[in-house]
């Protein structure tokens, strides 16, 4: 596993413990060599993971759309930093980089991007791992809605169980690691993400 896509807030939430969540999942992928593929921006929770993996030494990829960057949005000082046209094209070319993902608190854009990754996997359009960072039981309530469209006839078991759940950094990402491992001795998973020949670097 080369890199892992986290999706997160621009903003910092409402309390501290939020920020070094992010700070500690950093650290968690440097120190498992692992790189950072995220979307691109210096703000919130988004830019706290990247700065601290640029502070220790690792990689961190960022993807954003033109328009946020003419925001002043963007961070400057990524390993690369990838400019798209739009949002779909940020979540193809994320998902494209990426052997993994992990969901940490944040809005609406993460819960987008997390349930397009699981339906893709659902699909079978990628076998790539999928994880939740429970940080202080953030994510409580919508594993528990989960549960409920399961109970409900509308998610199968094998399906809820697509998302890896943890409230450690460290241990989540070790268990995504785990589940790519498991993945490529079942099979060989083709990606069928749009083609990136248009993007920009």
């Amino acid at each position: 596993m080369k890199s892992i896509a986290v999706y997160c807030g621009a903003s910092f939430g409402a309390k501290p413990l939020y920020a070094e969540a992010a700070r500690a999942m950093g650290r968690a992928l440097v120190e498992r060599n692992i790189g950072l593929v995220y979307g691109g921006g210096k703000v919130g929770l988004m830019g706290a993971i990247a700065d601290e993996v640029l502070r220790l030494g690792g990689e961190a990829t960022g993807v954003i759309p033109r328009a946020l960057l003419e925001r002043e949005v963007g961070h400057t000082g990524l390993t690369r930093q990838f400019v798209v046209q739009d949002m779909h094209e940020r979540k193809a070319m994320m998902a494209e980089l990426s052997d993994g993902f992990i969901a940490m608190p944040g809005g609406m854009g993460t819960l987008e991007e997390l349930f397009e990754m699981l339906t893709w996997s659902q699909l079978g359009i990628h076998a790539k791992p999928v994880g939740v960072f429970n940080v202080g039981g953030f994510y409580d309530g919508l594993l528990g809605f989960i549960g409920h469209l399961q109970g409900e006839g509308f998610v199968r078991p094998q399906h809820a169980a697509l998302i890896l759940v943890d409230a450690q950094a460290d241990a989540l990402v070790a268990r995504l690691q785990a589940a790519a491992r498991q993945a490529g001795e079942d099979a060989q998973p083709q990606s069928r993400s749009p083609d990136s020949s248009s993007w920009v670097k």
